[in-house]
């Protein structure tokens, strides 16, 4: 690939305006908005006015003022177009593991069967698997026979014909990226009466998502990552409008409840999407969230998705015309269709390759035991960028800096 191919690919690139959203440092190219997206200008600004103005100056007023109040169904709505969800189903609030505790409490509600099981995959996001575990262990603190059920991505479907209780993917492998077919999956557990959740951290803002197309029931996804709301943004859940009216979600709250400042001692849960409140929203991070939001606006999905999967597949074609990169392993599916928006390869130095790369500019991360991480966010990343990163690392391989002592020196965040 020529220097002037690169040119043609940013210059036709629908996408590349979208970059000045961003405030991103000079000299940097941030292959990491998979783990942490970068600061939007506009949530820089939003934050700012919340602190200084509404808090600063209305104080509590700003909860009616300024709507404080509404904005978990307010971003829940805006998330909603980037999953394929109509209006009603999504919320924004508290965090993927409590999110994620709460809908497998209440798909295993009524469930009629003598021995719960929960069916998830051997290699599925650790939190996920512990959130898991934490239920059955308190089912089983209970007197309720229960159990967690791990088996290989391979061998879904035949757990999936042993009728578990509920169904728990992620639907892009954070490891290695493969993807899920959400509609093929999610109509196998159907044909058996499975409930289905999808964590959707690892897609949402830089895949094609269509939860009412596949008849999902429940998902959950993070603010963070490609939907940019910045370090601990609170996440989302979609819970189907069908299954809505018979929800019971066990952390009643009193943001869940149907008249919450009626301060009435018994609980009766609101209706719709938002009986899945609990707390009292954490507004100045919700509010950087629903800033940047706004990145989004008058772009498809299918947008995202192409050009995502364009920079993964330049930055592979590139990689591999050179030799000298033959030590790296690619984990991640080779099929662009096959994989998320990222790649991940091994390689026993993964980690001081990683800091190596991270200390010329190109930000990516390490995952354990030994995988080198990209990825591609498709808002701000250019063609010039991921070809630049590909000869860096090239260049640290081939000249061998990695090997340098201070590159093994790990930090507790890794």
């Amino acid at each position: 690939m020529t220097e002037d191919d690169i040119i043609k690919f940013d210059t036709a690139d629908p996408l590349a305006a979208h970059r000045r959203y961003f405030e991103l440092p000079a000299n940097t190219i941030y292959l990491n908005g998979n783990s942490l997206g970068p600061l939007t200008t506009a949530s820089k600004y939003r934050v700012r006015e919340v602190v200084e103005s509404q808090w600063g100056n209305d104080l509590i007023s700003s909860w009616n003022k300024h709507q404080w109040i509404d904005l978990p169904l307010t971003v829940g709505e805006k998330i909603a177009p980037l999953i394929g969800a109509a209006p009603g189903q999504v919320l924004c609030c508290d965090s993927v593991s409590v999110n994620l505790f709460k809908l497998l409490a209440a798909a295993l509600t009524n469930r009629a069967s003598k021995r719960t099981v929960i069916l998830s995959q051997q290699d599925n996001f650790p939190s996920d698997l512990y959130i898991a575990e934490g239920l059955i262990n308190l089912l089983q603190e209970h007197g309720i026979s229960a159990e967690l059920r791990l088996v290989a991505a391979e061998n879904l479907e035949e757990g999936i014909a042993q009728s578990p209780d509920v169904l728990l993917l992620t639907h892009v492998n954070f490891r290695t990226g493969a993807v899920h077919d959400m509609q093929r999956l999610t109509a196998r557990a159907h044909d058996h009466d499975v409930p289905v959740i999808w964590d959707l951290s690892h897609s949402a803002g830089a895949m094609e998502l269509a939860l009412d197309d596949c008849q999902v029931d429940f998902a959950v996804g993070c603010g963070y990552k490609f939907l940019n709301g910045g370090p601990g943004a609170p996440a989302f859940l979609y819970v189907a409008s069908r299954l809505q009216a018979e929800l019971q979600q066990p952390l009643q709250g009193w943001m869940g409840h149907k008249q919450p400042f009626a301060f009435e001692p018994k609980y009766v849960p609101d209706a719709g999407i938002n009986q899945l409140q609990t707390g009292t929203p954490g507004i100045l991070s919700m509010s950087a969230l629903d800033a940047a939001l706004s990145c989004f606006e008058g772009l498809t999905t299918t947008q995202l998705r192409e050009k995502s999967l364009a920079l993964s597949t330049m930055f592979l074609s590139l990689l591999e015309e050179d030799l000298t990169c033959e030590s790296l392993t690619l984990v991640s599916p080779r099929e662009p269709e096959q994989r998320g928006a990222q790649l991940s390869f091994s390689h026993d130095d993964a980690f001081p390759i990683s800091q190596a790369l991270i200390e010329a500019g190109v930000i990516v991360d390490f995952r354990a035991p030994d995988l080198i991480r990209l990825g591609f966010s498709p808002l701000f990343l250019s063609f010039n960028e991921v070809a630049k990163s590909a000869a860096i690392l090239r260049q640290i391989l081939t000249e061998g800096q990695f090997r340098q002592e201070r590159f093994s020196v790990r930090a507790k965040v890794t």
